[in-house]
């Protein structure tokens, strides 16, 4: 079996395996040592997890140290917020980065509110898009 074998975006294995993936590529990048801070994406319509905590992921990067958490609360906070709908985050986690479709994809998802973000994403922007393909790639 694949170290990240497919998984059902939106799933608790699925924010695991995109947790895994991002931290991976935060520690390897090295730029996040002086930093502290938090992100958190969640499903603006999403269902909540058996323990109570709603469909998305948690980032916590402390120094040199970057870790997550699946699910999260439904009104929680991080430095960077992303809310996103859950047919706005398959239709975004269906295309490669290269796709022409992708950033109309991604333009409609905030233009039409299915895609919030509050916060400076350039803390976690080169993360997500060097991941991106892998998450694609790993999502059924």
């Amino acid at each position: 079996m694949a170290r990240y074998s497919k998984r059902a975006q939106g799933s608790h294995e699925w924010f695991a395996m995109v947790g895994a993936i991002v931290c991976e590529a935060l520690d390897r990048s090295g730029s996040q040592s002086a930093l502290d801070w938090t992100f958190v994406e969640r499903y603006s319509d999403g269902k909540a997890f058996p323990d109570g905590l709603m469909q998305g992921i948690r980032f916590d990067v402390c120094g040199e140290l970057a870790t997550y958490r699946v699910g999260v609360g439904p009104d929680e906070r991080g430095d960077v917020t992303v809310e996103v709908t859950v047919a706005a985050a398959r239709a975004l986690n269906l295309l490669y980065s290269d796709d022409p479709q992708f950033d109309l994809a991604w333009e409609t998802a905030v233009a039409t509110g299915a895609l919030q973000i509050e916060g400076d994403l350039s803390l976690i922007a080169t993360a997500l898009a060097q991941t991106h393909d892998s998450i694609v790639y790993r999502t059924v």
